[in-house]
This record gives structure tokens, C-alpha cells and sequence, in this order.
């Protein structure tokens, strides 16, 4: 029962541990039953198998930009529709565009164009300002809080889809690598594999063994067949 756990690849390591821990699991084969080799089999096996098809990231980056591109839409909506209300003197209560105008250059007219976390701080910031008292009678007098409100729903929608892409992200870096386990698990295999091959001319285990054997041969089979295909 001789095969090189270092040749196969992630998956192929994976199948051939569980497809042993089936068979010795059977019930067929009281010998093994509670066996502590077995146990540890299983053990590294089950952390094994967590984290060998893990992503490398979340998978919400999509979500970060699109909750990204709203907000960037609301903030240009109402920065442009004062930047034109206080050119247009003829019109009631222009100077309260103008004022608010100003605010918004004082936090960047382009911060829609800034990094996520350098947007994120400015228009926190804007935010805040636009809030205050003076600020808000302005907004009020313009029929501007619609507008005003959605900009803050979609930062605030951007914070929370941002916080649980960052989240996400370090679970996954926290987690073992399926490399780092690998070792640990092919030496448990091997040390498997080794002990029902020194029991197998015993009776209550040669049968263990020739099943585990047949489980052995098809992953070397699988390798070679993958390896005929390139």
C-alpha cells in the first residue's frame, strides 16, 4: 500500500482521507473501531477540510464598488444642483445654494473621484457640517433633505457593506492555510496507512486492509490518468 501523499494535489489528498475514514467507518470492521490513529485521522482531517477550498478574499468587492458608485451619484446630484441654483440670481434663496456650495468645495468637489477611505472620511465630514442648524434651514428652504438624506443612506450603506467586506477578509486571513495543515495530515495518513498494512496479515484486519488498499490504488490511478491526460 505505497503512494507518494506528496504527489497529489489539494483535492485528490482530501478524497483519498475521506474515502479511508468511510471505509474504516463502515462498521465492518470492529478492529478499528475507536482506533486513536483514526481519531487523529479525522481530526486533522476536519480542520483540513475547512479551509482547503477557502477563497482567498470575500467575494464582496462587487458589492463595494456598486454601494460605491451610489453614493458617488447622490453626492454629484447635489453638489450640481447648487453649483447651478446659485448661478441663477433670479431665483428665491440662490445665496443658500451659494453657502452650501461653499461647503462642499471646503470638503472637495471631487472626493467622488478619492480613495473608499479618504471619500469615506470627507464625506463624513461634509455630512456633519451640512447638519448643523444654519445648515439644515438652508437644505429645508431649497426642498434639498431628500436629496440631502439619500446621500447619507447611501454612505451609510457603503460603510456597512465596506465593514463586512473587511471583516470578512480578515476571517479568512485568521485561518490556517490548507498548506500549513497538509503536513500534519499526510503524516497522520501515512502513519494510517502504515499501521493497517503491519496488522493485515492478522485476522479482523485483513479485510480493513484490502479495502483501504483498493481506496489507495484508486487515488494512484486518479493521479496517473491526470497526469496521462496533460
Amino acid at each position: 500500500m505505497k503512494i507518494t501523499l506528496s504527489d497529489l494535489n489539494t483535492k485528490d489528498l482530501a478524497t483519498l482521507v475521506q474515502r479511508s475514514i468511510t471505509a474504516s467507518d463502515s462498521g465492518k470492521y470492529a478492529v478499528i473501531s475507536n482506533h486513536p490513529l483514526l481519531s487523529e485521522l479525522k481530526t486533522i482531517y476536519t480542520e483540513y477540510d475547512a479551509v482547503y477550498t477557502k477563497s482567498t478574499y470575500s467575494g464582496k468587492g462587487n458589492d463595494v464598488a456598486s454601494a460605491d458608485r451610489d453614493r458617488d451619484i447622490s453626492f454629484r446630484a447635489l453638489k450640481n444642483f447648487l453649483n447651478g441654483y446659485r448661478k441663477m440670481p433670479s431665483l428665491s434663496n440662490y445665496q443658500f445654494a451659494e453657502d452650501l456650495y461653499q461647503i462642499f468645495k471646503l470638503y472637495d468637489l471631487s472626493l467622488d473621484k478619492m480613495s473608499y477611505s479618504s471619500q469615506t472620511a470627507q464625506i463624513k465630514k461634509l455630512i456633519e457640517d451640512l447638519e448643523k442648524p444654519e445648515n439644515t434651514q438652508k437644505l429645508d428652504a431649497l426642498s434639498l433633505f431628500p436629496a440631502f438624506d439619500d446621500m447619507k443612506s447611501k454612505q451609510n450603506a457603503f460603510e456597512q457593506i465596506f465593514a463586512e467586506q473587511a471583516g470578512a477578509n480578515a476571517n479568512l486571513r485568521n485561518m490556517k492555510s490548507a498548506s500549513s495543515i497538509r503536513k500534519d495530515l499526510e503524516k497522520a495518513l501515512r502513519s494510517y496507512l502504515n499501521f493497517i498494512t503491519v496488522m493485515k496479515d492478522i485476522t479482523g484486519w485483513e479485510l480493513l486492509y484490502a479495502d483501504i488498499n483498493e481506496v489507495v490504488k484508486a487515488a494512484k490511478n486518479s493521479k496517473a490518468a491526470k497526469e496521462e491526460k496533460k
